[in-house]
């Protein structure tokens, strides 16, 4: 284990037993072997002034729901009076009726402007320790979930650690802790059965120390006896081709994976080629364990029942969709099946209705694990706990054999009341949630404006463009902003073909395939005839239309693979439809590109492809054109100074507006919200009103 507390730190801390727990906590969170993102619980108890009476009274900081560990703050804990909820057990009725003691636990709450307790409240409330943590380390739960898990724990550990069986988190399984450590008084921790570890200590450090010496200790345990029954897994079944060959085939499939598990509701997929995974997929107990499932609750509630092994070659040619398609097809409706099964036989009668059939966690032998949710974060945190789920399975079959939760606690877990409450407080999604979008030019100017507006609408967003250092600032800013989860980048001329695979490579990979191109990337040149070159020329109409033609090429043969439709829009100019002087090469590329966007309307609509274009006019702010000669070629057309452009421009509007790119990104949401999901061909003016521009 990674030991990094750090005296000096925690000396800062010292008399603060809340910010200690906080800074124990965030150490723990930070180490993915110990307890995944959202997983597990901290606490600790101190004597406070009751607000109410002045006297002092024993409280219990502890992880509130639906935090984290990794970034447990204050505003993510729980305050409760001790003695208040201890004293539910006066009034609790039996495990029948033990989530009806979640409500009771706002009677205990003690600051009001806490968290919200967690249904792991009492399993921290009845035990006396000062302080505690419970995590869910692979180590310990590859014991906790081997078939003869209890006696190791006892033979291990020499009765320091004592055992409670599997039963689902809630009251009751808190007063078996309890009775637990009344039976066994002294030990130092105790072993949820299939679940995980709890521990503890009369100080934050001390309780640090024991949780991570018992999880050495278990690791340490499993580490000698791999390899003692025979090979890992049962040995090797196949061998992965070379990485490049791995991304290759992911990239192929991804789009196809993501469609055929889009059709409840949009998708968001995961690519990993861990080392941990292949090891898994490519072993011969592959087809005898995947079935099973996971045994954590905490993994089995972001993994689903079982993962979908597909019975395809790590070197098989994927380049016929069709043919791969009709061949993955089989698979997914028997995965379904299978799940509507599962339901009907162990739904209870007030249990939610089915939910989404298709699986999260895909295992494609020999190149990688593939796992798919509402957004990034929750498909990579997916992947994160079945690459846990890996690890309790290896360590369990190295000291016994593996053994998942039963099928009918594994869906009381999955639809349990309480756990679909929580779902339905969620917020709702938002409009583009689900949705992946390419913006060419997107590090700056109207592209970074549609991006940010995209992102901020719930898509995921691949920004990109032809100068590094303008990439590389926009990189900073939206990892800022939205953090890791919510974009990907690509350096992409949209001139170059290779360039353009590259970057939607880099969306496939990081997000499983395409729903929005966005042609935004362009140049202006601004010359009277004479002066005009063919390289001006060439240049004009190798950005605009080829460029234009190209991306959305490589667009629609990602959108046909998921078979979800899509949408391209085209941001072209008033330039397409309005004559001017000085503007032969530019007026006429930008014609071409709305005349190619009706073009890819009429072609793509069999697809429920959409193509809409929007035409802005005059968009200054932030943008490269008017850096260079582009603007004191108009201001020479027009007879006006550089400066003196901005107004100009919307003195000559209907509405006397200034356009910003924040209003041409408007204008895109519109066209892609949801309200006109009905409309394609169609040119969406944002130019303050030029009435020569007008299309009809």
């Amino acid at each position: 284990m990674s030991y990094l507390w750090d005296d000096a730190k925690a000396a800062e801390l010292a008399g603060d037993e809340v910010a200690l727990l906080i800074y124990r906590s965030n150490l723990l969170g930070a180490d993915l072997r110990l307890t995944n993102y959202g997983g597990g619980n901290t606490s600790c108890k101190v004597i406070a002034k009751d607000p109410l009476t002045g006297t002092d009274t024993e409280v219990m900081w502890v992880k509130g729901s639906g935090g984290d560990l990794g970034t447990l703050k204050k505003s993510g804990l729980a305050a409760l009076y001790v003695d208040r909820l201890r004293s539910l057990t006066n009034v609790y009725s039996g495990i029948a009726h033990e989530d009806e003691m979640v409500e009771l636990f706002n009677h205990c709450i003690f600051d009001l402007s806490s968290k919200a307790p967690s249904i792991d409240t009492p399993l921290h409330g009845f035990l006396p320790f000062k302080h505690i943590d419970h995590l869910h380390p692979d180590a310990a739960i590859a014991i906790a979930a081997a078939k003869d898990g209890k006696k190791i724990t006892q033979e291990l550990f020499n009765g320091t650690i004592g055992w409670v069986e599997w039963q689902r988190p809630g009251f009751d399984l808190g007063l078996k802790l309890k009775q637990c450590l009344d039976e066994n008084p002294g030990i130092r921790g105790i072993m949820l059965g299939s679940h995980g570890l709890f521990t503890w200590g009369d100080t934050a450090y001390e309780s640090y120390i024991n949780t991570l010496e018992i999880i050495e200790q278990s690791a340490e345990y499993l580490e000698q006896n791999y390899g003692k029954k025979g090979p890992v897994f049962g040995g090797v079944k196949l061998t992965s081709p070379a990485e490049d060959i791995r991304k290759k085939q992911a990239i192929a499939i991804a789009p196809v994976l993501r469609g055929f598990c889009s059709g409840h509701v949009r998708m968001i997929g995961h690519f990993t080629d861990d080392a941990r995974v292949l090891e898994f997929t490519n072993s011969n107990d592959l087809d005898r364990l995947a079935p099973l499932g996971t045994s954590c609750p905490d993994h089995f509630l972001r993994t689903k029942i079982s993962p979908l092994v597909l019975a395809i070659k790590a070197d098989d040619d994927l380049s016929d969709t069709k043919a791969i398609k009709e061949k993955l097809a089989p698979a997914f409706e028997a995965y379904r099946k299978m799940y509507a099964a599962y339901y009907e036989s162990c739904k209870h009668p007030n249990s939610p209705a089915m939910r989404d059939a298709n699986p999260v966690v895909i295992l494609y032998p020999g190149i990688g694990m593939f796992t798919f949710a509402k957004d990034k974060q929750t498909a990579r945190v997916a992947s994160e706990f079945y690459i846990n789920a890996i690890n309790v399975m290896k360590g369990a079959e190295a000291i016994s054999e593996y053994t998942s939760l039963p099928r009918q606690e594994a869906f009381n877990i999955e639809y349990w009341l309480l756990e679909e409450a929580k779902l339905q407080r969620m917020p709702k999604p938002k409009s583009l949630s689900g949705r992946i979008a390419l913006v060419t030019g997107s590090a700056g100017g109207i592209g970074k404006a549609i991006a940010k507006k995209f992102a901020n609408e719930g898509a995921c967003v691949v920004i990109n463009d032809n100068d590094a250092t303008r990439l590389a600032h926009a990189n900073e800013e939206f990892l800022s902003q939205y953090g890791k989860d919510v974009y990907t980048t690509a350096l992409m001329d949209v001139t170059d073909k290779e360039a353009i695979n590259k970057a939607y490579e880099a969306a496939v990979l990081a997000f499983a395939g395409v729903d929005l191109v966005v042609n935004c990337a362009g140049l202006s040149i601004s010359k009277p005839i004479e002066e005009h070159t063919e390289k001006d020329w060439d240049l004009l109409y190798d950005v605009l239309v080829k460029g234009q033609f190209l991306v959305t090429q490589a667009g629609v043969e990602i959108m046909r693979k998921q078979d979800t439709g899509g949408d391209v829009i085209n941001i072209v100019s008033k330039n397409a439809l309005v004559s001017g002087p000085n503007n032969a090469g530019y007026g006429s590329a930008k014609a071409a590109q709305l005349h190619l966007s009706r073009l890819n309307a009429a072609e793509l609509g069999k697809d429920n492809i959409r193509v809409n274009v929007v035409n802005p006019d005059a968009v200054i702010s932030d943008s490269k054109i008017w850096a260079g000669d582009w603007a004191a070629g108009r201001a020479k057309a027009y007879g006006v100074t550089v400066e003196e452009l901005p107004a100009y421009y919307a003195k000559r509007t209907l509405l006397n507006e200034i356009i910003l790119p924040e209003d041409i990104a408007n204008a895109c949401f519109a066209l892609v919200g949801g309200l006109l999901n009905k409309s394609t061909g169609n040119v969406l003016n944002v130019d303050g009103g030029v009435a020569m521009a007008f299309v009809r």
